[in-house]
């Protein structure tokens, strides 16, 4: 049987995001079938102000969702 695992993450931290994916998948030893992922639309933070420098941004970090769809190890 095919199933669904939703992880959720944002932009500017996507290593902590694939370290949670990588580590989930190894722990439960789940074949995966396929994974889909989407960033949303970046919205401007409230308060924030023109040009705010190179390292800094007047939007807010995205949020990125990424769907696994697997199946459970057959048990023997």
């Amino acid at each position: 049987m095919r199933l669904v695992k939703v992880f959720k993450g944002v932009e500017n931290d996507i290593a902590t995001l694939e370290g949670e994916v990588n580590a989930w998948i190894r722990q439960t030893g789940v074949w995966v079938v396929s994974v889909t992922g989407n960033i949303a639309p970046q919205s401007i933070q409230p308060g924030a102000k023109g040009n705010v420098g190179l390292s800094q941004s007047v939007f807010a970090p995205s949020d990125v969702i990424l769907i696994v769809l697997y199946e459970e190890p057959e048990e023997e």
